[in-house]
C-alpha cells in the first residue's frame, strides 16, 4: 500500500521556502522594458519554475527569473517579456483570477493570464494541463516502501476505470478552448505549446525515487498521455509542440544532481519536488529556441 507520504513531501517543499525570500526585477534592458512586451509566457508552475532563485512578482506563483521564459526572452533578444505563469494555473486561470499562496499562507491574487495578451504580441509559450489533471497529486500518493506491485495504478483504476486518464481527456476541450482565446486575443503571435518532460526512467529507480517500476511507467504513461492530448490540439491549431519527454533521456529524476533536470520527491538543487531545476528550465529554452530557429 501506498504509505502516507504528503507530510514529506511538504515537509521537503518547507525546507526551500525560507529560500524564496527575496524578489528580483526582470532582467531586461530599459527600452526593453519600455517597449510593449512582444513575448507573453503563460501555465503553470513547470514553466514558472518555483524555489529557482530569483523569484519575481507574486511570490506564491513561484516565478523564477531563470525559467525557460526568461531564458528563452535572452536568447532570442525579443523587445520585452511578460511572464504572467503562475503555480497551481489550470486552464481555467487563463481566464479567471487565481488566488496564490505559500506553504498555506495567502500571497494574493492574481489576474487572468489572457489579461497579458494583446494584438501586437508577437510570441506566445504556453504549459499547461498538469494540474487540470491533478498530475503532482497523483504521483504524491504513489510512494511505497515496497519494490513490488502496482499499489498507485491500482488505487487510480478501481473498477477498470483509469480516472486520472479520464482527467486527462477531459482537458483536451479545455485546451482547445484556451488555444483558440489565444489565438483571438494575439492573431499576429507565434504560439508554441509545450509538453511535459521525463520525469521517471522506464521502470523507475526504487528506492531512490520510492515508485514501485509498474507504478513508474503508468504515472509516466499518464503524462505521456497528456502531451498526446497537448500535441493534438497545438497541432489542430497550427501552433508549434514542444516534446520534452525526448530530450529529456539520460535526465529524469533518477539521474545524478548535476544530470538531471527534473527533481525526484526530495531535490537535490533549489527546485519544487516533482519539478524542473534551472539546469531543466535552462535546457527547455535552448529547446524551443531551437524549434523556433529552424
Amino acid at each position: 500500500m501506498p504509505l502516507t507520504s504528503r507530510p514529506a513531501f511538504r515537509r521537503s517543499v518547507a525546507t526551500f521556502v525560507p529560500a524564496v525570500t527575496a524578489l528580483a526585477a526582470l532582467s531586461l534592458s530599459p527600452a526593453a522594458q519600455a517597449a510593449a512586451p512582444e513575448y507573453v509566457a503563460l501555465g503553470d508552475s513547470m514553466a514558472s519554475g518555483p524555489l529557482i532563485p530569483n523569484i519575481t512578482g507574486n511570490v506564491g506563483c513561484g516565478r523564477s527569473t531563470h525559467n525557460y521564459a526568461h531564458y528563452l526572452a535572452s536568447t532570442l533578444n525579443v523587445a520585452g517579456l511578460n511572464d504572467v505563469t503562475c503555480s497551481g494555473a489550470s486552464t481555467k486561470h487563463m481566464t479567471q483570477s487565481q488566488d496564490t499562496s505559500v506553504a498555506g499562507v495567502p500571497t494574493g491574487t492574481v489576474p487572468p493570464q489572457f489579461d497579458a495578451l494583446t494584438a501586437g504580441t508577437k510570441l506566445v509559450t504556453l504549459t499547461i494541463g498538469g494540474n487540470d489533471a491533478g498530475l503532482v497529486g497523483v504521483a504524491q500518493d504513489c510512494t511505497t516502501s515496497s519494490p513490488s506491485g502496482t499499489p498507485c495504478k491500482d488505487q487510480y483504476t478501481q473498477g477498470g476505470v483509469d480516472t486520472v486518464a479520464q482527467r486527462i481527456d477531459a482537458f483536451e476541450p479545455k485546451l482547445s478552448a484556451v488555444l483558440d482565446g489565444i489565438r483571438a486575443k494575439s492573431p499576429q503571435a507565434r504560439v508554441v505549446v509545450t509538453g511535459y518532460g521525463l520525469y521517471i526512467r522506464q521502470n523507475g529507480c526504487w528506492p531512490a525515487v520510492p515508485v514501485t517500476a509498474g507504478d513508474a511507467n503508468w504515472l509516466q504513461g499518464s503524462v505521456n498521455r497528456m502531451n498526446g492530448v497537448i500535441a493534438r490540439q497545438a497541432s489542430g491549431h497550427g501552433m508549434t509542440y514542444i516534446d520534452l519527454v525526448t530530450p529529456s533521456a539520460g535526465h529524469d529524476a533518477c539521474q545524478s544532481p548535476s544530470a538531471k533536470w527534473l527533481e525526484g520527491y526530495v531535490p537535490t538543487s533549489l527546485a519544487a519536488p516533482l519539478h524542473p531545476n534551472q539546469r531543466g528550465e535552462e535546457n527547455y529554452a535552448r529547446i524551443i529556441s531551437s524549434t523556433l530557429r529552424s
